[in-house]
């Protein structure tokens, strides 16, 4: 049986498109300059045993934008494994849902890096990421795959799908985690492009982490219960479960800190996907985080729900002082992919956004937009329209801005009835009037994972 993954815009298109002077309904700003980007799986071959959503190889589509003009291109992220199973013609690596060849693994790989998550700009650099592995250089604006970078050789592990870049310091923080191990290793690149921190954080039991926080200070560990044991794969049940006994574990250090200095507090069991942002207030860390009360990644292979009741955005507060934790549900609407103004990263915001989905839907498919005040404790929301799902939408500042907030958001669209993909453009000010340009894809762009806006010009 086909995976619905593999089907209808969630299938993958296989051509590489150049197209200029694209349609656009309503008027695209003068002060947009930049390159919206969104990276997702896109399978190259018909997969090995059962396909999951995070398998295909990665694809970036990019839509460049200048003087109220549109252009469009799609490429292929060219890593290792994608090329040498385009020289052998089929799928050699199975995926997230099977295990992997251990006696002969093809060409020593027990996996295929497919760099398919999301983007991390730093040092002028683009690099699409994969937290199983290193991350592979982008180059604008045409889109070809420079390499996996290693850091000149200090990079010993997996490298997190979504790395946080202070922009301020110029820092990038990440982590690595390998499921096998009961440890992640925290690292800083240094705005030279250079690893110049790098230690272990001891666990209890290895977890599947997927994102971290930084603020001014202080970086942020999620030790959460989606748990990987070896004795599960003894029992023939998935390595990887959801620990509903376990308390969810959240990890405080400083910037540069080790083990020995990190703060572990402790909350009822959850997950988290994505965050929004975290900053300091008085003696207290804030965290806003899409929360869920569960975590099922399985359901990227048999559809399902990927969460219990999918995640609400929540805000966490840890007190450095008395050693206090507390949660607070901030909206119910099922959201997630979360974005802030990415000029604060770390510092406090009062808005951000994130993708509403459909509650009762077998498929992740997200309908709306959500926009929030944080401050205000309000929010507002653009809903794509009939039949018309979308994915995680950006945020890209106004030419000259310095206010946070004072830009526009930006997303794909795709139209279920018609067939026709579109990027939108609202701004981030006034997300419930809807977009303010619309503009016409040449070709049907698959749903997907993670967006970036550069600014670059290449």
């Amino acid at each position: 049986m086909t995976s619905k993954y593999l089907q209808g815009n969630w299938g993958p298109v296989h051509d590489e498109l150049d197209a200029s002077d694209l349609k656009v309904t309503g008027e695209l700003p003068r002060d947009l300059a930049g390159t919206f980007l969104r990276i997702g799986p896109n399978a190259q071959f018909p997969p090995l045993g059962r396909y999951h959503y995070f398998d295909g190889d990665g694809m970036v589509h990019a839509v460049r934008i200048a003087d109220g003009r549109a252009s469009y291109k799609n490429r292929w992220v060219r890593t290792k494994g994608f090329e040498l199973e385009r020289e052998a013609g089929r799928a050699l690596w199975t995926g997230f849902a099977e295990p992997p060849n251990l006696e002969n693994p093809p060409h020593g790989m027990l996996y295929k890096n497919v760099a398919n998550t999301a983007f991390a700009e730093h040092g002028r650099r683009l690099y699409a990421t994969w937290e199983g592995g290193s991350p592979h250089e982008i180059r604008l604006p045409d889109l070809a795959t420079v390499g996996a970078d290693h850091f000149d050789g200090r990079l010993d592990g997996p490298f997190t799908a979504h790395p946080k870049v202070d922009l301020v310091t110029g820092e990038m923080m990440f982590f690595g985690y390998r499921l096998w191990t009961p440890m992640i290793k925290y690292g800083v690149v240094a705005p030279s492009g250079k690893i110049d921190h790098y230690v272990d954080i001891p666990l209890e039991v290895p977890v599947m982490m997927h994102d971290f926080a930084v603020t001014e200070h202080y970086t942020i560990i999620l030790d959460l219960p989606l748990t990987f044991r070896m004795e599960r794969i003894e029992q023939g049940r998935p390595p990887l479960a959801f620990e509903r006994e376990r308390p969810a574990r959240f990890g405080i250090l400083p910037r540069r800190g080790d083990a020995s200095s990190i703060r572990w507090f402790e909350l009822p069991s959850c997950f988290i996907f994505h965050v929004f942002n975290a900053y300091e207030e008085g003696s207290s860390v804030v965290l806003v985080a899409s929360r869920s009360s569960g975590a099922d990644v399985m359901g990227g292979a048999e559809p399902g729900t990927f969460e219990d009741e999918g995640a609400r955005t929540t805000r966490f507060t840890f007190d450095l002082e008395t050693g206090k934790a507390r949660e607070e549900r901030l909206d119910d609407a099922p959201a997630d992919f979360p974005r802030i103004d990415d000029r604060y990263a770390g510092r406090k915001t009062r808005h951000g956004h994130a993708v509403r989905f459909l509650a009762d839907a077998r498929l992740p498919y997200a309908d709306a937009v959500i926009r929030y005040d944080f401050d205000r404790n309000r929010s507002e929301t653009h809903v794509f329209g009939p039949n018309r799902f979308g994915g995680e939408m950006v945020f890209a500042p106004r030419v000259g801005a310095t206010a946070e907030d004072d830009g526009y958001l930006l997303g794909f669209v795709h139209d279920e009835g018609t067939g026709q993909s579109e990027l939108l453009v609202l701004d981030a000010r006034e997300v419930s009037r809807g977009p303010i340009a619309r503009v016409a894809m040449p070709r049907r762009v698959p749903y997907g994972f993670h967006s970036h806006w550069s600014a670059a010009t290449g």
